[in-house]
């Protein structure tokens, strides 16, 4: 049994992978897809905070519930008691996960705070979770900002929504690089010395290279 949710989805458990093998599923990174929302929270002309709405796919949404034990019956719906074990166990991030949000400002990392308006939505079957990261401090208010949402470890693969959105009161833009999926796979490759990514075992390591799979995003605000 899963204990963590945040243990399960970044260190691919034995627990998680004896999950996913009786899916049906196979064993290439990444394992779960979610879809990444961005919304850029701005004031006075500058990035505040980070609003990130992450969309569970079926079969993440399936896992996650069916290890907690809720809604067992199939009926797409949960009790009050159904829903406070999802959100428990969505919230309890681990002290070394980092939120797989990067942000950054000319090449430098950008401090984030601990996550707050923590929520998870149960619909349809679907788990939608949301939160917000407070910017502490952007060295230089008249750069671009960056950021890319991905998981180290690309055992989460993230697909960036558009448009990027924007709340405040403030002119701001926003560009989307798409990620080199050619480059990043033969970078894959090359870590891994020409072996197959389905032959990386539970019990091993695989290389950091979800960043290399992220679209970037730069954030420009007029002054």
């Amino acid at each position: 049994m899963i204990k963590n949710f945040r243990t399960f989805t970044s260190s691919a458990s034995v627990a998680a992978m004896c999950l996913f093998a009786s899916a049906g599923a196979t064993s290439a990174h990444p394992h779960l897809f979610v879809g990444a929302e961005v919304t850029i929270i701005v004031d006075s002309g500058q990035p505040l905070a980070i609003r990130l709405d992450w969309f569970y796919d079926d079969f993440f949404s399936l896992l996650l519930t069916t290890d907690l034990g809720i809604d067992l019956d199939g009926d797409l719906s949960l009790t009050t008691v159904e829903m406070q074990t999802l959100q428990d166990a969505v919230a309890d991030w681990p002290a070394d996960f980092t939120g797989d949000l990067e942000v950054t400002q000319n090449g430098a990392p950008v401090t984030l705070g601990p996550k707050e308006r923590h929520s998870v939505r149960y619909f349809n079957g679907l788990i939608t979770e949301t939160h917000i990261r407070p910017i502490v401090n952007i060295p230089d208010p008249d750069a671009p900002i960056a950021l890319a949402v991905f998981d180290p470890f690309y055992y989460v693969a993230y697909d960036l929504r558009q448009p990027i959105n924007f709340s405040g009161d403030a002119e701001c833009r926003a560009s989307v690089a798409p990620a080199d999926l050619d480059a990043a796979f033969a970078l894959v490759d090359s870590l891994l010395g020409g072996r197959d990514p389905t032959d990386v075992g539970v019990d091993d390591e695989f290389p950091a290279v979800g960043a290399e799979f992220a679209d970037k995003v730069t954030i420009t605000c007029a002054q």
